[in-house]
C-alpha cells in the first residue's frame, strides 16, 4: 500500500479539497492525514462523525510525544478520529507555532505512513495533505518516503509555470537531476489541474508538453472539477447529492486511474518502508 502526498507551490488551488475528495472515494481504506506545516483546514470546516467539532488535540499534536519515543505504524490509529461520513483522519496543527512540536519527526511521520499498508491489524494507505511546500518546508521530508507526490494547481499561466519549476526542483531533490518520466523512480511527480472538465483534454496536452520540456519528469495525472457547490457539500456547508457532484465524479475517475496504473505497484511493501 501507499503513501500519496499532496501539495501546491502558492496560493490556494484546493490541495485541502483535493485529499478530502480523493480519500472519500479510495477504492481502499484509507487515512487522511493533515500534515501541512501551517496548519490543518480541517478542524474549521468539518465536522465530525458524532455531529460535534473534531477534537484539536487528537492528531498531530498527540502523535509527537508517541512518535518521539518511537512510532510503530498501528499507533497512528490511536491519534485519529471519524469525520462525518467515516472517513478516518489525522487532523493537523492549529498554527505554524504548533510545527515547532514536530521538529525532527517528519521523516519518522513519512516512514510509518508509508509502513502502515503492511499493518496485521489495519492496512492502509495514506493520503498527506501537505499544503503550500518550499524548499524549506518540513513537510517536504515526508516526501522520500511516498509513492506519489501530487502538484495540485490551477490552471493560469502563471500557476502552470510555477507548478512546472516546483515539479523541477523535486525532482533535482529527490532523484537527483532532471530526467524523462521513463527513467522516475519513486516517489512519482505527477500534477493535478483544478479545472472547467469542458475542454480539459486539449490542456493536459499542453501542460504534459511543457513538463516534458521542462525536463521535469513529472506528469499530468488527472482533473479535478474546480465545483465550488460541490466543494461546500465535501464540507458540509451545503445539502444535495454529493456523489453526483462534478468534483465527486472527477475525483473518482482521478483515483480509478491511478489504482488502474500503479494498483499492482502498492500491493507490494511501500518503497519508502526502512529508509
Amino acid at each position: 500500500m501507499a503513501l500519496i502526498a499532496l501539495a501546491a507551490d502558492k496560493g490556494s488551488p484546493g490541495v485541502t479539497t483535493a485529499a478530502v475528495a480523493l480519500s472519500a472515494v479510495w477504492p481502499r481504506r484509507v487515512l487522511l492525514a493533515e500534515t501541512d506545516p501551517a496548519g490543518g483546514d480541517l478542524l474549521y470546516r468539518s465536522a465530525a462523525a458524532h455531529g460535534g467539532s473534531l477534537d484539536p488535540n487528537t492528531g498531530m499534536l498527540s502523535i509527537a510525544a508517541t512518535a518521539r519515543r518511537g512510532l510503530v505504524p498501528d499507533q497512528l490509529w490511536d491519534h485519529t478520529q471519524p469525520l462525518s461520513g467515516g472517513l478516518d483522519v489525522l487532523v493537523g496543527i492549529g498554527s505554524a507555532e504548533q510545527a515547532a512540536g514536530l521538529t525532527g519527526l517528519w521523516p519518522t511521520l513519512g516512514q510509518s505512513f508509508a509502513q502502515l499498508g503492511d499493518s496485521p491489524h489495519a492496512p492502509a494507505d495514506v493520503i498527506a495533505d501537505c499544503g503550500r511546500i518550499s524548499g524549506d518546508t518540513a513537510a517536504v521530508e515526508l516526501f522520500p518516503h511516498a509513492q506519489l507526490v501530487l502538484l495540485v494547481s490551477r490552471t493560469t499561466p502563471e500557476a502552470l509555470a510555477r507548478v512546472r519549476d516546483r515539479a523541477g526542483h523535486l525532482t533535482q531533490r529527490l532523484h537527483g537531476g532532471p530526467r524523462g518520466a521513463a527513467g522516475i523512480t519513486t516517489p512519482l511527480i505527477g500534477v493535478v489541474l483544478v479545472t472547467d472538465p469542458g475542454g480539459s483534454a486539449k490542456l493536459v496536452h499542453q501542460v504534459n508538453d511543457m513538463l516534458v520540456a521542462g525536463q521535469t519528469g513529472a506528469r499530468v495525472v488527472g482533473t479535478l472539477a474546480e465545483d465550488p457547490a460541490g466543494a461546500d457539500q465535501l464540507a458540509g456547508r451545503r445539502r444535495g447529492r454529493l456523489d453526483k457532484s462534478l468534483l465527486i465524479r472527477s475525483a473518482r475517475k482521478i483515483s480509478a486511474d491511478l489504482y488502474q496504473q500503479f494498483g499492482a505497484a502498492w500491493s507490494t511493501p511501500a518503497a519508502g518502508a526502512g529508509r
